[in-house]
């Protein structure tokens, strides 16, 4: 009877191998696929993230200056699109940063469409360039990236150690999916998954889709379904089904991430998506209801996934540029804008300091803190036009930006008798420091509106006015230097309101490499003048003003990171621990 109990139906000599053995193993299979997969993909994910963390560091902030240096030919936008991509590892970023210039007036609609349709086929580049996946460079990128990361004090080579890292890692979680997929492949749900999406092309279509917007990057899903279908587990026509599906998801994810965009720059990703949107859903049913894809027959499964998508991603760029302007007026029609106005009027009597709520610290704290964000934004408009005034001399509009240090000094006037009605009995040790502290940053604000107005405004007035100009490389260096300030600038903010200690020492270590880049093109100055460059001899005190200008106001604004590495023990007296060399911090600096 006991052997009875044990034994499966269909076995008549008897067992103990229990009825429930099979699915029991079976479940366990794909638990352990999923919990293998899940870490696969998190993995690839962090990786593709850690390259474009390293690139952006690496190259500072230039993506401005990448973008809009011919902001007047589509072409040459699209282009830089491209560019753009490649750099970020991913197409959302630069259609983000795409449609932020566009806000902004740097870009017009039809360009800052150009640049979004250029970093989509950019993307593929970056899949195409990806997808050959050399698992024997693996060790090599680990043992390069992780000396110059781990070893080497300079913080572009550091840098370039990250995007080295994340490279093998993005090789090594390729790695990871396919071994996690091995096991699984034939199993009797994986093939009925795979069958079902290849009957079923609006499914893998979706699929794609969703797949792409959860994970909210286009590299790493579409990377993940050319693994499934290298390794036999999807077919190829379900797989470009699928990859235009994670075009769809782009597209998507776009809109989302700049929702809270204004209107001006949200047409940008609701025509891109009207464009490649529209462009996927056509390609869907033109590769599943005709023998188009025949034409790849002779190409290896991974590498038609990987193809389709450029080609796709190409004849969208192709086909969109007699639409480009035409596309606006409907978006302008459907999306008006509120009208805007002018930065520059915009913060005047428009103080966040609420009275009603001194007697409680924790929200006088919030007040307090809201009116330094109001401040930061005033000096971040005053010094984000700088350079173009320089070469504009339009003194109606530098005047007007002058005339913001007068808030400015207001607001520092208002924090400090805000702060003296604030009692100090019901404050906590920490709210009494955290007050302190935002008031001493308030100072340091209040001292970079100085900086602009009386410095680089007046500077700039003064070039004009005299018919001086900088030789190229001058200006270059001068262009490069501000794009950094202005990158530093948000990173202060963003320091100001996470108190967070990593991005603290990013602020400190950005503020030594600032120093660094000042002295060095100083140096590079003193040689033009030594060579008896012309234009360089009669803008040379304007030039090495400009610089010092330049760097003192990356001082002030990065003033914030010193009172959180000091709570954090990350700052010995004047150094960060273990990171930045004493010779790139200027003992004037700190």
């Amino acid at each position: 009877m006991k052997a009875r109990l044990y034994a499966t139906p269909c076995d008549p000599h008897g067992g103990h191998t229990p009825v429930d053995s099979p699915k029991r193993v079976q479940t366990m299979t794909t638990l352990v696929f999923l919990i293998n997969l899940g870490g696969a993909t998190f993995l690839l994910l962090y990786a593709v993230r850690m390259v474009q963390t390293g690139i952006e560091r690496a190259m500072g902030p230039s993506f401005r200056r990448i973008v809009t240096a011919h902001s007047d030919s589509h072409l040459r936008t699209a282009l830089a699109g491209v560019l753009l991509a490649i750099i970020l590892q991913s197409s959302t970023a630069a259609g983000l940063l795409a449609s932020g210039f566009a806000a902004t007036s740097l870009l017009t609609f039809s360009g800052g469409l150009a640049v979004v349709l250029g970093a989509d086929f950019g993307s593929a580049l970056v899949i195409q360039i990806l997808s050959f996946r050399p698992d024997w460079l693996i060790p090599i990128l680990l043992v390069a990236g992780g000396y110059l990361f781990l070893k080497v004090e300079a913080r572009t080579l550091r840098q370039w150690g990250r995007i080295l890292l994340g490279i093998a890692f993005i090789l090594l979680a390729l790695r990871f999916i396919g071994d996690a997929v091995h096991p699984i492949r034939d199993s009797p749900f994986m093939p009925a998954i795979a069958g079902y999406l290849k009957s079923d092309f609006i499914t893998a279509f979706l699929v794609g889709a969703a797949v792409t917007f959860i994970m909210h990057s286009s590299v790493a899903a579409i990377l993940m379904t050319v693994t499934f279908v290298v390794l036999g587990v999807l077919s190829p026509n379900a797989g470009v089904s699928v990859v235009l599906g994670a075009n769809l998801g782009a597209a998507t994810l776009l809109i989302w991430l700049s929702r809270d965009m204004v209107t001006k720059a949200r047409r940008i990703p609701i025509a891109n998506l009207v464009l490649r949107g529209t462009g996927a859903v056509l390609a869907l049913f033109l590769v599943n209801l005709t023998p188009v894809l025949s034409w790849l027959e002779g190409v290896a499964p991974g590498q038609r996934l990987v193809l389709a998508h450029m080609g796709f991603n190409a004849l969208v760029l192709l086909l969109s540029f007699p639409l480009l302007k035409l596309i606006e007026r409907p978006l302008v029609a459907c999306f008006p804008g509120r009208s805007e106005v002018a930065p520059v009027d915009g913060f005047r009597t428009l103080s966040a300091l609420d009275r009603s709520v001194v007697d409680r610290p924790s929200l006088a704290l919030a007040s307090l803190t809201r009116e330094l964000l109001r401040m930061t934004q005033i000096v971040e408009v005053m010094a984000g036009p700088v350079m173009d005034y320089y070469e504009s001399g339009d003194e109606v509009a530098i005047k007007a930006t002058k005339a913001l240090d007068f808030d400015l000094n207001r607001a520092l006037d208002d924090v400090r008798r805000y702060v003296a009605l604030v009692p100090r009995e019901g404050q906590t040790k920490e709210q009494y420091r955290r007050v302190r502290e935002l008031v001493e940053y308030a100072i340091s604000l209040e001292t970079a509106g100085d900086i602009i107005a009386k410095g680089l405004l007046s500077l700039a007035v003064e070039k004009n006015r005299n018919r001086l100009k900088f030789s190229q490389e001058g200006h270059q260096e001068l262009a490069l230097l501000h794009e950094r300030v202005m990158a530093n600038m948000k990173l202060a903010f963003n320091v100001l309101l996470s108190e967070d200690i990593e991005s603290a020492r990013l602020l400190l270590e950005e503020k030594s490499e600032m120093a660094t880049q000042e002295r060095k093109s100083r140096k590079r100055h003193l040689k033009r003048l030594r060579e008896g460059a012309e234009e360089s001899l009669e803008s040379s005190d304007i030039h090495l003003e400009t610089l010092r200008a330049l760097k003192d106001l990356n001082s002030q604004i990065a003033a914030i990171a010193y009172p959180i590495l000091v709570r954090g023990g990350q700052l010995l007296e004047t150094r960060l621990v273990d990171n930045v060399n004493e010779s790139d911090i200027e003992s004037n600096d700190t």
